[in-house]
């Protein structure tokens, strides 16, 4: 890492990491590993270097190849300084004194001396093998994926969890940085469009403009027009008069804070009659599930919120038949809305998801094997600065609605000839990051505008 690569952060870095370590309630020690880059096909060809989130709360920077101890308050820096090798290929980089001033560290060690200090500590295991495996071998413990954790390992990951739920002020203002940046990356996307002859042209806009801020994609970018394929990570369809293009895009600022959005729109620039009347039922779900978040509230009843007013919308449209209450009672809605409303936001655009269930369902609870709920990622009460995604959709995904027990199971609530009359709406999804404040909530991508037409007026600009 060059001395100009170094993520900007403000003054108060230090006094921001202290705080937090001194907020952790763990009675014990603890070490926390950054973890190394992985090679793609030979080991000078490395993917990008991502930190664990778990040490980069702490720790405050992306180091590679450092751990971190906590005891009492206090953080112990592992790591060693750029060899010559390194200077040559990479550029200099600060040395180990330099980062424990930066991020307030009480002292700082060669890496090769944390096996004497790591001696009964807890640690939550990195994703990268190679360091687990390290982590293993000094800890004298066999480490496991971390939605198995046990012992003071998983005491240490329940502490953390409840320490990241709320974020603290310097979180929030790069949660807000990230959210800008891509609050701009979607207007390029939608001015991009008109001119564009695949999604891939559209993916390149928009991800310049994370590029062009130092940023990086909070995760993989979904640019398409198969909405209905939730995680889509291809690029090559041609767009065409009639298409909805579906774009999930969120920027990662340098400091590790991110963003997640998504925006649906027309690709001529006007909505059909069906895809309007669609998009409004998914938006109608939206907005008032915003407007229902604040503290105390339980995110589950917030996904049943969106459930009932996308089949209430449904009903109206002719496509489900019955009561609202029946219909998700029967998990009728979710033949098109089978995700959750959305996820914890934070260090990682699913936050803390690498420790499985723990961090988004509150203790006592587990997963519920209705269809309708299955997929539910968070499932706790809001609290104060937490941030968090709302995100309701509609889709058409064949292996679900061409299941011959589904459509058995739903026969006489889905109005199958009215719904074919939908054909040209695949996949829509709105989603916005979401602080959760004293007296409510506050959309932190609000600037990026969710209502039809000026979702229309944007794409159209593009020819002006």
């Amino acid at each position: 890492m060059q001395l100009s690569d170094r993520p900007t952060v403000s003054d108060s870095l230090a006094d921001t990491l202290r705080q937090r370590r001194q907020r952790l309630a763990f009675p014990g020690s603890a070490v926390l590993w950054s973890g190394r880059s992985s090679s793609r096909n030979f080991a000078a060809n490395t993917y990008p270097f991502r930190a664990s989130s778990h040490f980069l709360y702490f720790a405050g920077l992306p180091l590679p190849n450092a751990a971190i101890r906590l005891e009492a308050g206090r953080l112990e820096l592992f790591m060693d300084d750029p060899t010559p090798t390194d200077i040559l290929w990479h550029g200099d980089s600060p040395r180990r004194d330099q980062i424990a001033a930066e991020i307030g560290a009480d002292a700082a060690y060669p890496l090769s001396r944390l096996k004497a200090f790591a001696e009964g500590a807890a640690t939550l295991p990195v994703i990268d093998a190679a360091t687990r495996l390290q982590q293993s071998q000094l800890l004298d413990r066999m480490l496991t994926p971390s939605t198995m954790l046990q012992g003071i390992d998983r005491e240490l990951a329940e502490a953390i969890i409840q320490l990241r739920l709320s974020h603290d002020d310097l979180a929030i203002r790069e949660i807000r940085r990230a959210a800008a940046i891509t609050v701009a990356a979607h207007e390029a996307g939608m001015a991009a469009t008109l001119p564009a002859k695949t999604e891939a042209e559209v993916r390149a806009a928009m991800e310049q403009v994370i590029m062009a801020h130092n940023t990086t994609c909070a995760y993989t970018s979904i640019v398409t027009v198969h909405g209905e394929v939730l995680h889509n990570e291809h690029y090559h369809h041609p767009i065409q008069v009639g298409d909805l293009l579906l774009a999930d895009l969120g920027a990662e600022a340098p400091s590790g804070w991110a963003s997640d959005v998504t925006r649906t729109w027309p690709v001529s620039g006007r909505f059909s009659s069906t895809q309007r009347d669609i998009y409004d039922v998914v938006l109608a779900a939206h907005d008032q599930c915003i407007q229902a978040a604040r503290p105390g509230v339980e995110y589950r009843d917030l996904h049943l919120l969106a459930a009932s007013i996308i089949a209430a919308g449904l009903v109206d449209l002719g496509i489900l038949r019955g009561s609202v209450e029946a219909l998700v009672e029967m998990d009728a809605h979710a033949l098109f809305f089978p995700h959750g409303v959305g996820h914890l936001l934070g260090l990682d655009v699913h936050d803390m998801e690498d420790l499985g269930d723990l961090a988004g369902y509150a203790a006592g609870r587990t997963r519920s094997e209705r269809f309708g709920l299955g997929y539910l990622r968070l499932d706790r009460p809001l609290q104060v600065d937490m941030a968090v995604t709302i995100e309701p959709g509609f889709y058409q995904v064949p292996a679900i609605l061409n299941d011959s027990e589904r459509r058995e199971e739903y026969k006489d609530v889905v109005n199958w000839e009215r719904l074919a009359q939908f054909s040209d709406v695949r996949g829509i999804r709105i989603e916005d990051d979401v602080l959760i404040t004293e007296v409510g909530s506050e959309v932190l991508t609000a600037a990026l505008p969710t209502e039809a037409t000026k979702i229309e007026q944007l794409v159209q600009n593009a020819s002006t």
